[in-house]
């Protein structure tokens, strides 16, 4: 029931510059709804929590972050690259609507690498 839900990223890595448009995406094989969280990981620190609800922008998180789904393809678009934006992003999907702890899971993807 849902077990066998993946997560698919791309791209693995992606070149840029100073300014770039940046995107981002995610795929599930799956429907899971709006259920998508974006991180932004740094070393050494408790990862960041950028995107929740697949669209909503986390308090405190500059505007220039976007989030946006169509069906089971989520995205993040970052709109105008900042020095600071350089770092690897991971999508997370939560299975919240899981009739019980056994079968709800949280899968985090392999990570993009801007």
């Amino acid at each position: 029931f849902r077990c066998d839900l993946t997560m698919t990223q791309s791209p693995s890595f992606l070149p840029v510059s100073h300014g770039d448009k940046v995107t981002i995406s995610c795929r599930g094989s799956q429907v899971i709804s709006s259920y998508l969280n974006w991180y932004q990981p740094k070393s050494g620190q408790t990862p960041n929590l950028l995107i929740y609800g697949a669209s909503n922008l986390q308090s405190g998180v500059p505007s220039r972050f976007n989030g946006s789904r169509y069906g089971t393809d989520f995205t993040l678009t970052i709109s105008s690259l900042e020095p600071e934006d350089v770092a690897t992003y991971y999508c997370q999907q939560y299975n919240s609507w899981a009739p019980t702890v056994t079968q709800a899971m949280t899968k985090t993807s392999q990570g993009a690498k801007v």
